[in-house]
């Protein structure tokens, strides 16, 4: 499972850098920040809750 959100977070993260280089794929850049932390947030939640 967490291969799987590190993988996700490393694709969240390179289709935000290609959004920003690409002048008019700004919203592609969003869309990716947005799934990076929504990925995050939710490997974050899910790691504490194994831990127990």
């Amino acid at each position: 499972m967490l291969v799987l959100i590190i993988i996700l977070l490393v694709l969240w993260l390179i289709t935000a850098v290609i959004g920003f280089a690409v002048k008019g794929l700004v919203w592609l850049a969003i869309i990716g920040i947005v799934l990076f932390v929504g990925t995050a947030a939710i490997g974050f939640v899910r790691r504490k809750t194994l831990r127990r």
